[in-house]
């Protein structure tokens, strides 16, 4: 973004949020990574449509389902993504949202503009955010596409035994997609943070890619077992009764806690660095 625009927009709430976002999804960095994602479920459709595989029990949740109905492409692709495609990307963009702007040295002049630190660090962490539903939403409509290409689409069976409509099914969709989009908001506050602490934006990107990995890890050793509800990828495949009937959204808003913990604690944590960091270049 440049100093001039920021003149300009600097008095409107909105117009330095909109000026970043233009700038963000201009990149070719950006419309890659969304277009890989896109690519998820179609390569997924694409590989059990040629060779018939799909076996219950093998491979990835819901890849039995797929070859009777093409919406399953959708929940197999996002439960592909969601432990690492998604995390890197979001990595990605958070880790280089303040670095990024230092190793260009553009931070201090964004700074004379004038714009507040605080109000530049939210506007950083909303763009991010929202990569992160456009990142799960390109995911979504791959699968909706391939998904309907290449198999039979209709009513689907859920996790409980019901059968829903297709219409409530493309609902579950969307409840499964705002689960995902949700578990990666502490991570978009993570990388943030993590980007203030630096002006190497490669350093900053892998540091937050290192954070989810670890969680990961870590959340699968029962020596660790006591501080497995705290870590940010938890629960992130807690979304199980999105996919039942009726639809119990207490994981949901445990996730939701969770994550809004990690923004609030991490939010801090970049303001505490960031207002009080000497910006040289």
């Amino acid at each position: 973004m440049s100093t001039a625009e920021m003149r300009t927009t600097h008095r409107r709430p909105f117009a330095l949020l909109g000026s970043e976002l233009a700038t963000m999804f201009r990149r070719w960095r950006t419309i890659i990574m969304l277009v890989l994602l896109a690519l998820v479920p179609v390569l997924i459709a694409v590989a059990v449509r040629l060779t018939g595989a799909g076996s219950r029990g093998r491979g990835p949740a819901f890849l039995g389902d797929i070859t009777n109905n093409g919406v399953f492409v959708i929940f197999t692709a996002l439960t592909v993504s969601i432990p690492l495609f998604l995390p890197l990307t979001v990595s990605v963009v958070a880790g280089d949202s303040v670095a990024g702007e230092a190793s260009f040295g553009t931070l201090r002049y964004l700074l004379i503009a004038p714009v507040g630190r605080v109000r530049l660090l939210g506007v950083k962490f909303l763009a991010s955010c929202a990569f992160t539903v456009a990142a799960v939403l390109a995911i979504v409509i791959g699968g909706i596409a391939s998904g309907a290409a290449l198999f039979p689409i209709g009513p689907v069976t859920l996790l409980s035994g019901d059968t829903v409509s297709l219409a409530e099914a493309f609902g579950r969709v969307l409840l499964l997609a705002a689960y995902a989009a949700v578990s990666l908001l502490g991570l978009c506050a993570i990388g943030v943070f993590i980007s203030t602490l630096t002006s190497l934006p490669v350093g900053a990107m892998a540091a937050t890619v290192l954070v989810a990995g670890v969680s990961q890890v870590v959340d699968q050793l029962p020596q660790f077992d006591a501080i497995h509800p705290f870590l940010p990828t938890h629960l992130w495949f807690s979304f199980a009764d999105l996919l039942r009937s009726p639809i119990l959204f207490d994981s949901f808003w445990q996730n939701a806690a969770l994550q809004l913990a990690y923004v609030v604690i991490f939010g801090a944590f970049a303001i505490g660095r960031f207002t009080t960091k000497d910006i040289l270049t």
